[in-house]
This record gives structure tokens, C-alpha cells and sequence, in this order.
């Protein structure tokens, strides 16, 4: 496990925590860099909402305080918000990631991102964390690094930080590695990944046959866990 580094000044970072696993390595990731984290979680109505419960209880493991949005999305436009809608399931992994499903929330890190550059402008935050991966992910544009690149610019552009040369950094450590990748590296940093949640399906146990669930397992298998 490495050591976490000492927090240097007043250096803070807002987590967007999900209680998936990408989400807890960022976490773990910005604490052993000295950030001072604020975890933001956001419960938009999702079918799976135990991975709010898998939330709190890694912040509690991190020791970091936790904000909670509540939002409603009344359109719908997403089988993860609308329970009519099938759940992509026993997809190979060729097909995961090539197009765009059905558990697609439309423009949801475009206003997860919104909220946390609110909460980070006024608490004086550098830094956003976001745990958008685009190597082993189901096809989302929102987890794409262009897409990161363009909210930077708005951020920039659109906050009082920004124009007065204090914009806050947008970063997704993990865009670019690979599920076990992001595995290897959270088991180094102490992740408890026990306490996490990646089924779209929620209920009481993981239904293993979801592309998020397909994708973790694949993930633990090539970490060799």
C-alpha cells in the first residue's frame, strides 16, 4: 500500500464519487497527492442506486467529507433512469464500447462536471477529479479525453476563477488505463474495493451480466485477482 502523502497548504480537489471502482481510485489517487478531497456524489434517479450506499461508505474508509445532490431527470432518455428500458446484458466484449447504449445517460457529466466546478469555486478547490475512462468503457462520449479538453475550456471561460486566472484544473487520471490497469493501481493505493458498486442493476447482489459488471470482472481477471 503506498503511503499517503501529507497535505500541503490548502491544496483541495472535488471527487466525483459514483461508488464504482474507477471513481474510488481517483479518490485514493488525489489523497495520496496531498489534495484535501470533498467527495460529490449525485443521486439522479438512477436504477442503481446502491452504488450511492458504496459511496459513502468509501469516503467514510477515506476519511473525507461527502456532499449529496439530489436532482431529478424527469425526460428520462436512459434505461439507467428509466426501469421500461432493457439493460444491455451478456454482451461480448468487442461489442461493448462500439456505439453507444442504452445505459447512456444523455449530457450526465456535463452537469456532474457542473455541479462539481460549482462546489469547487466556492470552496476554493484547484482541482476536479473525475474517474472517466476511455480504454475498457461502454462507449460513452462523455468519458472521452476531447470531451474533458472541451469542458477545461468552458470552465475557463465561464467561472470568475477562470477569467481571473484561477480557473480550476480538470483532470481524469485514469482516461487512458486500462480496467486492470486502474485495478493494480488501486490495490497499490489501498482502494477498498469491497466496499464498491459498478451493477447497473442494483438490488442486493451484482448481476454479472451487465457490461459494467462484465467489464470489472474482466478487469480483476487480467489484474490477476
Amino acid at each position: 500500500m503506498l503511503r499517503r502523502a501529507k497535505k500541503r497548504g490548502r491544496r483541495k480537489a472535488v471527487v466525483l464519487l459514483s461508488g464504482g471502482l474507477d471513481s474510488a481510485t481517483v479518490l485514493y489517487w488525489a489523497l495520496a497527492r496531498g489534495y484535501a478531497c470533498t467527495a460529490l456524489v449525485v443521486d439522479y434517479g438512477q436504477r442503481h442506486r446502491r452504488e450511492i450506499r458504496a459511496a459513502r461508505a468509501i469516503a467514510r474508509a477515506a476519511g473525507v467529507p461527502i456532499r449529496l445532490v439530489r436532482m431529478t431527470l424527469p425526460w428520462g432518455g436512459s434505461a439507467l433512469t428509466d426501469r421500461q428500458r432493457a439493460l444491455p446484458k451478456n454482451r461480448s466484449f468487442k461489442r461493448i464500447g462500439q456505439g453507444i447504449p442504452a445505459t447512456y445517460v444523455p449530457a450526465r457529466n456535463t452537469l456532474f462536471l457542473s455541479l462539481a466546478l460549482g462546489l469547487a469555486e466556492t470552496i476554493g478547490a484547484e482541482r476536479i477529479l473525475i474517474g472517466a475512462n476511455a480504454i475498457d468503457f461502454s462507449g460513452y462520449p462523455d468519458c472521452r479525453p476531447a470531451y474533458i479538453t472541451a469542458f477545461q475550456k468552458a470552465a475557463r471561460l465561464g467561472t470568475k476563477a477562470g477569467v481571473e486566472g484561477k480557473g480550476v484544473r480538470i483532470e481524469a487520471p485514469l482516461i487512458r488505463k486500462s480496467k486492470a490497469q486502474i485495478i493494480r493501481l488501486g490495490l497499490k493505493l489501498g482502494v477498498p474495493y469491497e466496499k464498491s458498486w459498478s451493477c447497473y442493476q442494483g438490488g442486493s447482489r451484482p448481476c454479472g451480466r451487465c457490461d459494467s459488471c462484465l467489464l470489472r470482472e474482466k478487469g480483476f481477471s487480467e489484474a490477476g485477482f
